[in-house]
């Protein structure tokens, strides 16, 4: 567990920091060149640090071991910021999407320079990199926050790609287009907000990660299971808990009934990458 937290918080503190390099040099050079859709996307890159930087908080509490008042652990905190991550991230398009419609009513021309381009340029491969790697270590960790962050910084990407395009609109004398981009943008960041709270709001409403099918087909290969029942999942990443009714043979001794239960649990834990913990109750195939 505690390695697991230094290797979360080493890559969170990485990309924190690259995420603020990334957000101040889109600001600095967005408003030299007065582009709302670039100084929108740093304000996505900004808050990405933000949202670093909860996750850093978060995971100080979800990686403690459990204890009495929490035998099943603190993991569940780990959603809890990822929720706070996503209201932020929708209060942040809230903030984009004024700006965008004001700049409808006050129209501004902006003025693009070469370093603009190389600006944007810079933070779509340095969010790619980031992305992937995010994304690698949060599944290689069972880490929410990673796979959570990860998209906030693909959603980057996207909308550095965008404003690129606008840049080259307005060179072209379409400075409508950098408006028009803002509100993509501000709409599109809304809408990973969304996605984000709809699943962390599964987690901890203790949503089935598994499929009770498959669990099943499973136990049923284990020699020695005639059936099973009531099969119960819940949990996320490498934290997930199962807990089902399995029917043996009613002549079955107590000690063969409890070394079939252990190698059902440890065909389970082979299929599925993640579970942490496997209950069985045992009932008599009568």
């Amino acid at each position: 567990m505690q390695k697991e937290y230094y290797e979360v918080k080493r890559v969170l503190v990485l990309v924190l920091a690259l995420n603020l390099l990334v957000a101040l040099m889109k600001f600095f050079f967005g408003l030299l060149a007065n582009s709302l859709s670039m100084m929108a996307d740093a304000a996505h890159s900004l808050f990405d640090s933000t949202s670093n930087i909860i996750g850093l908080v978060g995971i100080s509490f979800a990686y403690k071991p459990p204890d009495e008042d929490h035998p099943y652990g603190h993991e569940k905190i780990e959603s809890f910021a990822t929720l706070i991550i996503a209201l932020l991230l929708i209060l942040t398009s809230f903030g984009i999407l004024k700006g965008a419609f004001d700049r409808v009513l006050n129209p501004v021309t902006p003025e693009i320079t070469s370093a603009a381009f190389a600006v944007m340029a810079f933070t779509v491969v340095v969010n790619v990199l980031v992305s992937s790697y995010e994304n690698r270590r949060g599944l290689e960790l069972g880490s929410r926050i990673l796979v959570t962050d990860s998209l906030h910084t693909r959603s980057d990407i996207l909308t550095s790609l965008s404003v690129i395009i606008g840049l080259f609109a307005v060179r072209a004398g379409y400075p409508v287009v950098d408006t028009a981009l803002a509100l993509f943008i501000g709409a599109y960041i809304a809408k990973t907000g969304y996605r984000i709270i709809k699943d962390s709001c599964l987690v901890l409403c203790d949503a089935s990660p598994l499929d009770e099918k498959d669990v099943k087909s499973i136990a049923r290969s284990v020699s020695g299971v005639r059936s099973c029942h009531k099969v119960r999942t819940r949990g996320w990443g490498s934290n997930i808990y199962v807990d089902l009714h399995m029917l043996v043979d009613p002549d079955m001794h107590v000690k063969e009934a409890h070394d079939l239960t252990e190698k059902l649990e440890e065909r389970l834990k082979e299929e599925f990458k993640g579970i942490k913990d496997v209950i069985v109750h045992i009932e008599p195939d009568d």
